[in-house]
């Protein structure tokens, strides 16, 4: 995987992600609170140490349900404490109460009935308090990428462990967009269409970031309800930027004519994606000299990762090397 470029002058300083499972705290900020009837039952869950999937699975066999009978709005991380939703399809009989479901890895804080199931995307955000330990290098220069961050963002990269381990999931989906081998199944078709998509994008906002672009608006941009400028998420139809946005667009699909051709052939539409990254209530702390402590909120689909990078390097403890990492959607 190539080394994306960031936006602010690297401070030089660096730290230890996730030492312990406190370290790393989300909270998923919900569309809306269930309404209390419907036929499906909402459980506020708070996991320490457990992947989403496998708390989905734990949930379907407490109520006795199909796996596909279990929603949640996204992935949350395993070595973290996080805290988000999840809803049981349970139209009939009797409503279990899962507050009193026992496991070391999870606990249901509360219960209530609503009338839709929780899909992935409906969630406006999360919300995050990160402890980095062992912090070295020059506070100066962390607190001058502090406030960068802060007033104008970070550049909304899609997360290292979005292409799997060493980007195995983008060579994946371009062996297969290539047709060099066939996906059958089609959870793993999706991941790697989604990897291969994900990194195109990376690759457009890398270059505005090369050639001195990003935090501009370009002429022929498309703006997103915010007012900032959005990259590509690659499919069927034309780029819908003009001018030299459309020309710096189709210069990056020009390079990865495979991956882009391939997903256009395989279905998807073109959509967009802010190139911003917009951290809310953002603060921080330094309780000891090498420990910093931050909290802000992100959009859906935004990766706390991408913030952390632009402040300084970080380093997980090896036994994370190959599990989910910061990703939150």
């Amino acid at each position: 995987m190539p080394q994306w470029p960031t936006a602010y002058p690297a401070s030089g300083a660096s730290a230890t992600l996730k030492r312990l499972n406190e370290d790393f705290i989300v909270t998923e900020l919900p569309l809306q609170p269930p309404s209390g009837a419907g036929e499906h039952l909402w459980l506020d869950i708070e996991k320490n140490g457990a992947n989403t999937a496998f708390v989905a699975q734990q949930l379907a066999e407490a109520a006795g349900v199909q796996d596909r009978d279990v929603g949640y709005a996204g992935l949350k991380d395993r070595y973290a404490i996080s805290r988000q939703w999840f809803s049981i399809y349970l139209p009939k009989g009797e409503t279990p109460d899962l507050t009193r479901l026992e496991h070391p890895e999870f606990k249901v804080l509360s219960q209530s009935r609503h009338v839709k199931k929780l899909r992935r995307g409906d969630l406006l955000g999360n919300r995050f308090r990160i402890v980095l330990r062992d912090v070295t290098g020059d506070r100066d220069a962390v607190e001058a990428s502090l406030q960068a961050v802060a007033s104008r963002g970070a550049p909304n990269y899609f997360g290292a462990q979005r292409f799997g381990h060493d980007g195995g999931n983008v060579e994946q989906g371009r062996a297969m967009l290539a047709r060099e081998i066939r996906v059958r199944n089609p959870q793993k078709k999706g991941i790697y269409l989604s990897a291969v998509r994900s990194f195109v994008f990376n690759e457009v906002l890398a270059l505005r970031i090369r050639e001195g672009l990003w935090g501009r608006t370009l002429p022929g941009d498309v703006m997103d309800e915010a007012g900032r400028p959005t990259g590509p998420l690659w499919g069927r139809g034309r780029v819908t930027t003009t001018d030299q946005a459309q020309a710096l667009e189709n210069g990056v699909a020009e390079r990865h004519a495979t991956l882009c051709g391939g997903m256009e052939y395989a279905g998807l539409d073109q959509e967009r994606r802010a190139l911003v990254a917009s951290p809310a209530d953002m603060s921080w702390e330094w309780p000891e000299a090498d420990r910093l402590v931050l909290a802000f909120s992100l959009p859906a689909g935004t990766y706390a990762t991408s913030v952390l990078n632009e402040i300084l390097r970080t380093v997980e403890p090896d036994r994370y090397a190959e599990s989910e990492s910061s990703a939150v959607e």
